[in-house]
């Protein structure tokens, strides 16, 4: 899909893929019924007959489409369920090095404050633009080279400092499943898939042997405008952290809000 049409809202959007689809069908109607049937010999049961294709061409490809549908849903779903996971990984984190002494705890917190705010501020507006930056990996480089400098003494501070590695191992790989999430989506291969099986679909109907055009223009746009709502829904989905209606980096606000600022539990 052209890149603008994850930056409008999904309501113009919506709009201008209904007006557009519907537009290109109608004009494809219009060709056909003006030029292609005058030349086809019809006789009785033809439209019988477009009815099988119609309904066979139909299934095949309403199955192609759902399972892309929910293939992009899962993925819009999974987004949303990585973010929560990281900014719950952060808040565990973030309580983990509470329990260092200083100057190590304020080191940690300042350098984990740090990311928290990059995510928000700087990280997320470049992914709705399909950009990543590297700044919140050299942040967390040096939160790792501190974390590991420390050396505990006792129990109590190998314990702590055990949570706190199995604590930023998690932030690190909800972080890197983040980042590839981002420069996910379908192929153009499969973008190719579907919107040569919606004008297949579509086209097909041209073929029926309707005396009245307006009966025949119905039914195609209701065809059209059908393809129209599942494109759209496919759409929407398909870069969960791109564009106007991209994943919110809410909870990431929440910890940095409640627990890193204010020092409450979230």
């Amino acid at each position: 899909m052209p890149i603008w049409a994850y930056r409008i809202s999904p309501v113009l959007l919506a709009l201008v893929m209904m007006l557009a689809i519907e537009t290109v069908a109608m004009i494809g109607l219009f060709i056909t019924r003006r030029f292609l049937l005058p030349r086809l010999h019809f006789h009785d049961g033809v439209n019988d007959a477009i009815s099988g294709t119609v309904q066979a061409i139909g299934v095949f490809y309403g199955i192609t489409v759902g399972l892309i549908a929910a293939g992009v849903w899962n993925t819009s779903t999974n987004a949303a369920d990585l973010v929560s996971k990281e900014a719950a990984a952060i808040g565990a984190l973030y309580r983990d090095v509470t329990g260092y002494p200083s100057p190590q705890k304020e080191i940690l917190q300042t350098k984990l404050r740090d990311y928290t705010i990059f995510t928000i501020e700087r990280a997320w507006p470049a992914q709705n633009e399909g950009r990543l930056l590297e700044g919140g990996t050299e942040i967390l480089d040096q939160f790792h080279m501190q974390l590991y400098s420390f050396e505990p003494v006792g129990a109590n501070q190998t314990a702590l400092h055990s949570e706190a590695l199995t604590a930023f191992n998690k932030v690190s790989e909800y972080r890197s499943l983040r980042i590839d999430a981002v420069s996910s989506g379908l192929s153009p291969i499969m973008w190719t898939v579907i919107w040569v099986g919606a004008g297949i679909s579509i086209g097909v109907a041209y073929l029926y042997k309707l005396e009245d055009p307006k009966l025949h223009a119905i039914l195609v746009s209701l065809m059209a405008g059908f393809l129209a709502v599942v494109l759209f829904m496919i759409v929407i989905n398909d870069r969960p952290f791109f564009g106007a209606d991209s994943v919110s980096p809410a909870p990431y606000q929440l910890i940095l809000k409640r627990l890193i600022l204010h020092g409450a539990d979230y």
